[in-house]
């Protein structure tokens, strides 16, 4: 039988999960604006605009800083690809399916995986990966800083003094981070760091903003091998994002807009400001949780302001609550997967949708 499909309606959600966030009316009016070529001189200017803005974000000076044309994973995938090839050894913290995803990466470049595990809730300690690795060559030291699918945080300092020590360039997953808690690259010495513009940002899905030091162009002109992927190899689209603006591949015009208009609004924000908008909403949120007897799965000390994973109460059928809070209340939170699966909430407070607002309504209506 033929269906009819009508125009699209979409509800408007509070989006409280763990992405995307909501986005704020200023990205969808720049979105609106009319489309341009990948390689107009406008366009240009606009991307000039968006590397400087990222600079900002990512606190760094690095020239090989731009938006990945696809979502947080097409920059995570770009990471691995272009910093490991067959016969380098990686190491990855995983403390759950996001840190297992970029270990399933590095696998898939070539590269031999020592997988630094910590028990679902808990961050990988340091001082074990130190000792996990003494004497052993390793390429890249990959760490998750905000692990989504547990709450969980691994403070960067001590990876970076761990990477020195194994002479591993330092990649780092800020996904869930960038733009919502304390994050720089150059001071912390981070070597390749990437997130999505769907998160902390208030951009639609579909930009994956990476930066990549010196020490990662070095180890591009030191490759052996061919980067495996030809879509995501730094050396030639760094010639469309680099000063020669040569056509490596058509862009994400509008996409684009978007993202530089949440930049936009990052900076006028100011980091500071919005790393303590973060904070003190997710300090609220959880005394909120906690004086109804629900508890975050990581310690306090490991735990994310932007995204935080709770145990559900025992008897409860988590799914239905969470389909009452969608049908009655338009809030949308996540499940927990893997071996959180049907026993965890996940709730962000990432970019716009980190309000305390929406934090009241959320405890209200939970």
């Amino acid at each position: 039988m033929k269906r009819d499909i009508g125009e699209l309606n979409v509800p408007p959600r509070i989006l409280l999960g763990p992405g995307p966030s909501n986005v704020d009316s200023r990205v969808y009016r720049a979105m609106l604006a009319p489309m341009l070529g990948h390689l107009d001189p406008e366009f240009l200017r606009i991307m000039d605009d968006v590397q400087v803005l990222l600079r900002r974000l990512f606190q760094t000076e690095n020239r090989l800083t731009f938006p990945v044309s696809g979502t947080g994973s097409a920059a995570m995938e770009t990471a691995m690809a272009n910093c490991l090839e067959p016969g380098d050894t990686a190491a990855i913290t995983v403390a759950g399916h996001f840190g297992a995803r970029l270990a399933e990466m590095a696998r898939r470049a070539g590269a031999e995986v020592i997988a630094l595990e910590a028990p679902a809730g808990s961050a990988v300690d340091p001082e074990a990966a130190r000792r996990a690795l003494r004497g052993k060559k390793i390429k890249v030291l990959g760490v998750t800083h905000g692990e989504t699918s547990t709450g969980v945080l691994h403070e960067l300092d001590p990876f970076r003094r761990v990477a020195d020590e194994c002479g591993a360039l330092l990649v780092v997953d800020a996904v869930a981070t960038a733009g919502g808690m304390p994050l720089n690259v150059d001071a912390q010495r981070i070597d390749l760091c990437f997130t999505g513009s769907q998160k902390c940002l208030s951009a639609p899905p579909g930009l994956g903003p990476l930066t990549a030091g010196p020490r990662v162009e070095e180890a591009l002109r030191a490759r052996k091998t061919e980067v495996t992927s030809w879509y995501f190899d730094l050396t030639t689209i760094m010639k469309y994002w680099g000063g020669e603006r040569t056509y490596h591949h058509t862009a994400p015009i509008s996409m684009v807009y978007a993202l530089r208009e949440a930049l936009r609004m990052v900076e006028e924000e100011g980091l500071p400001a919005r790393w303590e908008r973060h904070r003190r909403n997710q300090q609220a949120l959880v005394a909120g949780l906690e004086a109804m007897g629900i508890e975050p799965i990581a310690p306090p000390g490991q735990r994310m302001w932007t995204v935080t994973c709770v145990r559900t109460p025992a008897g409860l059928d988590e799914a239905k609550v969470r389909a009452r809070l969608l049908d009655e209340f338009n809030i949308e939170i996540a499940g927990g997967f893997g071996e959180l699966k049907g026993r965890a909430w996940r709730i962000g407070l990432m970019g716009t949708s980190c309000t305390e607002t929406n934090v009241l309504l959320f405890l209200g209506s939970l």
